[in-house]
């Protein structure tokens, strides 16, 4: 064997045990700088609110600042995108959520990254339902009652939601698809031009996030049919879920998490997913999650990366079944 590919190969592999050292020291000196959090939504949702929640707890924990930067657009796509591709150091993270993590990939060909192989999770923060409410001049007090009322109806059900490919879309489509009835989507930019419309009796049903429609709900100006989620909501207790309501199984919670680009070292993951643990295991924000009508569900990435994997074949397949696509 020739002495200069001796040498070659030598040299090569000091320089992989010096990147190697390099990163471990670079993990144990982790965090040196502010972190920022990349909330792939404009401010204001609830995305940008669990993203304040916990980075003020990790920002104490951590001795560092977590910058809060809302990047949307594209349904969420183009600040995931942008996460993906960052330098994976830990300084770049993402507020990742059931749209983008779940539903874009699927119903976006040009969304520009796979979640399986170009993020790593952190953990998961928690989830939220909506709730589906109708205007009160809409005669149906019930879901079954709203069933029997689509069935009856010579035109799809009209129901608003913030845009194609949220959440509140994809759960209007799947109670069209588990109740056999037909509905008719109407996209707005946003869930209050939405929400204007739906006050003003324009169109008739909607699923909301229930802080959102909680004061109008109680209020009468809007009426509250039932839950998204498996289990009841803390902040609308009299209310049942869909699956208690007559489509068995039914779910469609928001699920919240962190996640950072693929290739961030094991030791940064490790120490971001104990501090979001230990921040969730807080009475505040424990408090503060419950004001959003949201339960926590701290745990390891290995567990998020399992929910994000049964979320993306729910959906995915829910999007597949029906064709549905964004452009």
């Amino acid at each position: 064997m020739p002495r200069s590919f001796v040498r070659s190969l030598l040299l090569a592999l000091i320089c992989l045990v010096c990147a190697a050292i390099a990163g471990v020291s670079r993990a144990e000196d982790y965090p040196s700088r502010p972190i920022t959090l990349i909330v792939p939504f404009p401010p204001g949702g609830s995305t940008t609110v669990m993203a304040r929640i916990v980075g003020d707890k990790l920002s104490a924990a951590l001795g560092q600042q977590i910058v809060v930067e809302n990047k949307g657009g594209a349904g969420g796509t183009i600040g995931t995108r942008f996460v993906a591709k960052a330098a994976p150091d830990g300084y770049t993270i993402l507020l990742s959520y059931t749209a983008t993590m779940a539903i874009a990939p699927a119903m976006n060909p040009n969304a520009g990254y796979d979640p399986r192989k170009d993020l790593t999770p952190i953990g998961m923060i928690g989830f939220a339902p909506n709730v589906l409410v109708v205007h009160p001049s809409l005669p149906v007090h019930s879901i079954s009652e709203l069933i029997a009322y689509a069935k009856a109806a010579p035109a799809p059900l009209q129901y608003g939601s913030p845009g194609v490919g949220t959440v509140n879309h994809l759960a209007g489509e799947y109670l069209a698809n588990e109740a056999g009835v037909k509905l008719q989507h109407v996209p707005y930019k946003g869930n209050g031009p939405a929400m204007g419309d739906l006050l003003g009796g324009h169109i008739p049903m909607m699923f909301l996030p229930v802080p959102v429609a909680v004061g109008n709900v109680k209020a009468g100006t809007l009426r509250g049919l039932a839950i998204t989620s498996a289990t009841r909501s803390n902040l609308l207790t009299d209310l049942p879920t869909l699956a208690e309501s007559g489509v068995p199984g039914f779910e469609a919670a928001l699920r919240y998490g962190l996640a950072a680009p693929a290739g961030t070292p094991p030791a940064v993951i490790a120490r971001l997913n104990k501090e979001l643990n230990a921040a969730l295991a807080s009475e505040d924000v424990k408090n503060r999650l419950a004001t959003e009508g949201a339960e926590a569900v701290p745990g390891t990435p290995e567990a998020y990366a399992a929910d994000i994997d049964v979320d993306e074949k729910k959906w995915g397949g829910l999007v597949k079944k029906l064709g549905l696509r964004v452009e």
